[in-house]
């Protein structure tokens, strides 16, 4: 009895099925979204109160003048003779060299020395002394 039952369960979805197949079915859009982004608008997708900051790059040229605040120091770890800070969210130790672009510009830096409190990278013959960020306390 259960396979009879079974068989014709099977021969009803069969049926259905191949009902379904021969009949297409037709999907009509009546408004298209569409999505632009202003060249100086801020993307929606990025979290809310995050910046982009300066991309480090791994070559290019060493042109002009690097601003200090494309530098973004947020943890500096000083451990004996290993002393190690992360420098637009990439983690540097000193006599580290790196590219920092900037728009289509990419300029050559140097981790000279590490501190407690700041980080002095250098350019050619200039300095630029970086100090640690802090994070404000949340406000209740």
């Amino acid at each position: 009895m259960n396979k009879i039952c079974f068989f014709i369960c099977i021969s009803i979805f069969a049926a259905a099925a191949a009902l379904r197949a021969d009949e297409p079915v037709v999907v009509t859009v009546k408004n298209k979204s569409s999505f632009n982004l202003d060249a100086g608008a801020r993307s929606p997708f990025w979290p809310i109160s995050w910046k982009p900051t300066g991309k480090v790059a791994s070559g290019g040229t060493d042109q002009g003048e690097v601003p200090a605040g494309a530098f973004v120091v947020s943890t500096i770890t000083l451990d004996g003779a290993a002393r190690f800070a992360i420098i637009n969210g990439k983690s540097m130790s000193e006599g580290q060299q790196f590219g920092l672009q900037i728009g289509t510009q990419v300029y050559q830096v140097v981790v000279k020395r590490i501190e407690d409190g700041q980080v002095i990278l250098g350019r050619r013959d200039e300095e630029i002394v970086v100090p640690l960020r802090r994070k404000e306390p949340a406000k209740r």
